[in-house]
């Protein structure tokens, strides 16, 4: 796999903060959680997916056996062991697919240099949310997964060159159907956010709205709910500083980094914030 050839960049940041050992994870679950909404996986919900996934469940593991997987995959992702996330995740099948997805996709959008890697990553996550969205499609988690991988593929390819592939319009749908079944998704919100705000950035008010639907009014609204949400995420900050530029530009200069600083000083909860917070910070200097 193109993944595991090419190598995988160490969490570059020390990580004993965010050991989650045990019932530390459980504790730690609603706070690190409360911007992709996922169920904690005990018994009940192994149970729940095993029943839901029908023939794509993982052979061979009952409820308990799932759950106690699950958990492990979760706990290498917040601990920054993004690797072995990934791979203890894809060998769930779609069960694993959230955990799967987010791991390659973080560690692809902060530790790949190589955009032609990124891309593949992005790519292969995105498969990996597809089976997911078949498997479980009552799933929100199942489609905002496909909309972070393949949005993040669309920034890497260009707007222009998404919206001419089609594939801006998916990624709209995914995430509308995320909210559709979870509302308070903030990471959804945020990303919708950004949808509308990269359209008009890219090609303008009057053609983003009238071709696209895409509208300035409709950012800020999903990025305030995304704020509202969780105040205390690094990444709704930088998003909402990277909304302002992309709306904005320089008249909202002074604004956008004050989004960046406030993300930069809010204490990391696991490794992916601390990545978000370092990123902001970078945006700074």
């Amino acid at each position: 796999m193109a993944t595991k050839k090419s190598g995988w960049a160490k969490f570059p940041h020390d990580a004993k903060a965010y050991d989650l050992a045990g019932d530390k994870l459980k504790k730690a679950w609603p706070t690190l959680h409360a911007g992709d909404g996922e169920p904690y996986p005990d018994d009940k919900r192994a149970a729940a997916l095993i029943k839901a996934a029908g023939k794509a469940a993982p052979k061979g593991l009952d409820a308990a056996a799932l759950a106690a997987h699950l958990q492990d995959a979760w706990r290498a992702f917040h601990h920054g062991d993004f690797q072995q996330a990934f791979e203890a995740g894809e060998a769930l099948g779609p069960i694993g697919a959230s955990v799967a997805v987010k791991a390659l996709g973080i560690h692809a959008t902060y530790l790949v240099d190589d955009e032609d890697e990124q891309l593949k990553r992005y790519e292969q996550a995105g498969k990996l949310a597809e089976a997911a969205i078949a498997a479980l499609p009552s799933e929100a988690n199942s489609h905002y997964r496909y909309a972070f991988a393949m949005g993040r593929y669309s920034q890497g390819i260009s707007i222009g060159k998404a919206l001419k592939m089609g594939l801006a319009g998916k990624v709209r749908e995914k995430l509308e159907a995320a909210l559709k079944l979870d509302s308070k998704h903030a990471e959804a919100h945020t990303a919708l956010a950004l949808y509308h705000a990269e359209i008009i950035g890219k090609i303008g008010a009057l053609i983003g709205g009238m071709t696209y639907g895409a509208k300035a009014a409709e950012a800020e609204k999903h990025i305030q709910t995304a704020l509202k949400l969780t105040p205390d995420s690094p990444i709704a900050h930088v998003e909402n500083g990277n909304l302002l530029l992309l709306l904005h530009g320089d008249k909202k200069e002074d604004q956008a980094a004050a989004a960046y600083e406030k993300a930069g000083k809010l204490k990391p909860r696991d490794a992916m914030e601390k990545l978000d917070s370092e990123y902001a910070r970078a945006q700074l200097e």
